[in-house]
Parts: structure tokens; C-alpha cells; sequence
């Protein structure tokens, strides 16, 4: 008797992970014509694209209130469940907050796919979150004709303690904590191209919780906090930059990347989604003329369970790292400055020193 092929869950999924969600100059439009929310106990609402929701229950306690949900980045149904746990996790972690309670979010292709397909990404989203101390107390499916899991998160913060897109300086520096390149390796694997074989890396990469990133960032200082997904590092650096009313300036040499990217990105292994990013940027980011279309992807590459970027005092920045490195977010590294008020745009040029990981 035959042993059965295991299912490859990205064959299910036209778009994979992150790289499904709509771009900003899709969103920001509709977002912008939204009632304004009126309630006072809103501290963060949508206004400023923020990471998640923070309402406030007493002088000393505030919900931090977020969901995330995909269709499969990788192939095996475990690491999409871990992966999917840690990438809504971290929009807690984005907001200085401390996750506690979740909801799964599923569709599901039961004609195509068995439960015990389910029950394994399950199985991961459980594992994932009790590592962060989180427990998953229900959830909603639906028949679907693709696979998506995610979660429905719930976190504590107190109202004075709220790190959000507002709050970067003239002066400040901008931290990275993981490297970008997720949504190029998946793609590559998706389509039979990683000859590199880099999955592994991007999934051990992907299903890392920012939860001692968000610790470390904030004990030094932070003044704005954001994770790194599906809108790519310039995307939501661009957030940043808007609801502070400031510009920024990029180092792309200083921003760690995972080496299979950087060459399949020179190839045109690159993700719709990717490409979407950059497009709708065109207004708000100069790349300098020795960024090539290889980096100008990979600082638009849409993650999945990307990093966090911070904002926080320069003098801060080097020691922030070195704690960064010894809690072991390996790829840590300040990528850029925070420039001139009320610019609002995104310059891109080459710092002093490559930031490749995994060569």
C-alpha cells in the first residue's frame, strides 16, 4: 500500500500569506471615508493604519484589539498554523501590548481537503500562541474555496504605555528586528524555483514572536512602533512618516535581508503583491539612483510575520540592538533616520555596510 503525498496547502492558494491583502493606495481611500469614531475611549482607532485597535477601560488598563488572517504561505498545514498565530500576535507586540486571549478565523475547502488537514494548522496556532502565553478559547469557520486561518487577538497595555504609528522625531533612528525577504523565498518555493532551498530559514524566520523584540524596543525608549507585513518595510514606514508628520531617509545597505532573496529578487522571483507595494508608493518614496530594482523590491517585499520596526532615541539605537541580539532576533540592525517635520516622504539611499543573512 502506498503511503499518501503530503499536502502541499500553497497549491490551494492563488495569493500566499501577507501578499493577499490589498495595497495602501486601495485602503488609505476607503479608510479616509469612514465616520470618525467619536468615543473617547478610543485611544487608537483607524485613522492612523495602525497595527491594531486600543480601547480603554480604566486609568490603568487598555484592550489592544486585532485580527489576522491568510491564505497558506507554506506548504505544511503545522507551519501555516504557527506562522499565521505569530504574524496576528505581533500586532499586539506592535502596540507595546501583552496578548492573552484569541478566536481562530477559518475557511475551509472541506470538498478538497480532510480534517486532519485542519486539525494540523490548528495543532500549530495552538502551540504558537501557548508559547506566548495566549490561549485560543474558540473561533468561526466557514466553507471557503481556499484554506485561511488566522486569529482574533485581545491584549492588555496601560494607556500611557501605547507605542503607535504617531510619536517619530527629527533625529530618531529606525531599528529592524528581522530580515525582510519572506514574501520573495515563498513565492520562490511556491512556484518550484528555491534551489537554494531558503524556505526553512524564512519559515523559522516567520514563525519567531516579536514579543521580546517589542520588550527590548520599548525598555529603550520607543517613541513609534509598527510590525513589518504585508504592505513591505516601506509601506509601513510610510504610516509611520504620515501620522508623524515627518520624513525618513533609508539605509538599504544597512537592512538585513535574506540572501536567497536578494538573488532571486534580481531573477524577477517576486510576489504580485510585492510589486503592488512599490507601485503605490511611486508618490511618496525617491529611491537614489545606485538603489536597483532588485533592492527597491526587497525594501517593498510584502511579509508575513516580518519584523518590528521601531522609532526611538538615536544615543538609544546601538545598545537596543546589542539587547536585541543577545535575546536572539539575529538580524537586528538601525536602518535609517527619522528626518525633517511635515515632509512626509521616504528617501532611499546606500548605507555603509551590506546587510545580507543566511550567506
Amino acid at each position: 500500500m502506498s503511503t499518501p503525498e503530503p499536502v502541499r496547502l500553497t497549491r490551494y492558494a492563488r495569493r500566499a500569506g501577507c501578499a493577499a491583502k490589498h495595497p495602501q493606495d486601495f485602503l488609505l481611500p476607503l479608510l479616509g471615508g469612514l465616520p470618525a469614531v467619536t468615543d473617547p475611549n478610543v485611544l487608537v482607532g483607524s485613522a492612523t493604519a495602525d497595527d491594531a485597535a486600543v480601547y480603554k477601560l480604566s486609568d490603568d488598563l487598555a484592550l489592544v484589539m486585532t485580527t489576522d488572517f491568510f491564505t497558506p504561505i507554506v506548504d505544511r498545514p503545522y507551519d501555516f498554523g504557527v506562522i499565521a498565530a505569530a504574524n496576528a500576535l505581533s500586532d499586539v507586540y506592535a502596540m507595546n501590548g501583552v496578548p492573552f486571549a484569541a478566536l481562530s478565523i477559518v475557511g475551509f475547502p472541506d470538498a478538497t481537503l480532510t480534517p486532519e488537514v485542519l486539525a494540523e494548522i490548528l495543532q500549530g496556532a495552538a502551540a504558537k500562541a501557548g508559547e506566548a502565553g495566549v490561549s485560543i478559547i474558540g473561533g468561526h469557520t466557514i466553507k471557503s474555496e481556499e484554506p485561511i486561518f488566522g486569529l482574533a487577538v485581545v491584549g492588555r497595555v496601560h494607556p500611557d504605555g501605547v507605542l503607535t504609528n504617531a510619536g517619530a522625531r527629527p533625529g530618531d533612528a529606525l531599528v529592524l528586528t528581522k530580515p525582510l525577504g519572506s514574501g520573495i523565498i515563498t513565492t520562490a518555493a511556491k512556484r518550484g524555483e528555491d534551489h537554494l532551498g531558503a524556505i526553512d530559514e524564512a519559515i523559522t524566520v516567520m514563525s519567531a514572536l516579536n514579543r521580546d523584540a517589542s520588550r527590548i524596543l520599548a525598555g529603550a525608549g520607543a517613541r513609534a512602533l509598527t510590525d513589518v507585513t504585508g504592505f513591505g518595510l516601506l509601506g509601513h514606514l510610510r504610516n509611520i512618516v504620515a501620522a508623524s508628520d515627518v520624513s525618513a531617509t533609508i539605509w538599504s545597505d544597512r537592512v538585513p535581508v535574506m540572501a536567497a532573496a536578494r538573488e532571486y529578487a534580481r531573477v524577477g522571483v517576486v510576489p504580485g503583491g510585492t510589486h503592488a507595494n512599490r507601485r503605490s508608493l511611486a508618490g511618496v518614496v525617491r529611491f537614489g539612483p545606485d538603489v536597483d530594482d532588485a533592492e527597491q523590491l526587497l525594501l517593498c517585499d510584502a511579509q508575513t510575520s516580518g519584523g518590528l520596526l521601531g522609532v526611538l532615541p538615536a544615543d538609544r539605537a546601538d545598545e537596543a540592538v546589542r539587547d536585541l541580539r543577545r535575546a536572539g532576533t539575529r538580524a537586528s540592525a538601525e536602518i535609517g533616520r527619522i528626518e525633517a517635520e511635515g515632509a512626509g516622504g521616504i528617501r532611499v539611499s546606500r548605507g555603509a555596510f551590506g546587510g545580507d543573512v543566511g550567506s
